[in-house]
């Protein structure tokens, strides 16, 4: 097990660093910290946010030093175990569609695949929110089967539509907006993972879970309809417990 780090991150914040490497076990380490710290809100915590391999620590300057708040994470840390798998199970249509997915093809065909079966094997998996980063809403999902991996584009996109399902390395996600991008489109779905008129805004967490749900052309533009009319509730896709 890696040696527990502390590196600065500005005047206020400081990163507790569990490991190198991106796999559940250390994350897991992450996530249970974050629980910890959340509950016992030491005074000056502002926030803490989990990312693969690390939790960085925010604190209020006019409530604490850095000195004190580490030393309060510190007793955090004795006896941490892993954090309990409490994340949600999301169920998320995707149309694996070559208009929708227009890398879909040429990945497929890079991996030996047909289009087809590349979508039927990245439905097939179960996929841990490991973190939220680049954007609001945008879920670093792992981990993708081995025999699906592939690197980045050489050259990214200026604009990837919003609800675009991607992949690049042993990672896939969701795009919730248009924005740049340079992974593999493979898909869309048509539910906003971020929707700003919603009580919690960003419908992913780190330590949830998803699952793609193939749905045809037709029902994707249903779906699509029902979400801009603001009339899907996308509590529906949540799987019960």
């Amino acid at each position: 097990m890696d040696a527990i780090r502390f590196t600065t991150v500005g005047d206020t914040a400081f990163n507790v660093e569990f490991g190198e490497g991106i796999d559940r076990p250390t994350n897991a380490r992450v996530m249970a910290l974050h629980a910890r710290l959340k509950a016992a809100r030491p005074p000056g915590l502002v926030e803490t946010v989990p990312t693969f391999r690390s939790l960085m620590v925010v604190y209020d300057p006019l409530a604490t030093g850095r000195r004190d708040m580490q030393a309060a994470v510190e007793a955090e840390l004795s006896g941490l175990g892993t954090a309990a798998g409490t994340g949600a199970l999301w169920r998320l249509p995707v149309c694996y569609d070559g208009e929708l997915g227009p890398d879909l093809e040429e990945v497929s065909a890079a991996l030996g695949l047909t289009a087809g079966a590349l979508a039927e094997r990245h439905a097939a998996g179960e996929y841990f929110v490991y973190m939220l980063g680049f954007m609001p809403g945008f879920g670093y999902m792992g981990d993708l089967a081995p025999e699906l991996e592939r690197p980045r584009r050489t050259e990214p996109r200026v604009r990837v539509p919003a609800g675009s399902v991607a992949m690049a390395g042993r990672l896939t996600t969701v795009y919730p907006w248009e924005s740049p991008g340079g992974w593999h489109l493979i898909g869309r779905c048509p539910v906003p993972l971020y929707d700003a008129t919603r009580p919690s805004p960003v419908l992913l967490a780190a330590g949830d879970r998803v699952r793609f749900e193939p749905v045809d052309r037709a029902r994707f533009d249903a779906l699509a309809a029902e979400a801009a009319s603001g009339r899907f509730d996308p509590e529906s896709l949540r799987a019960a417990p």
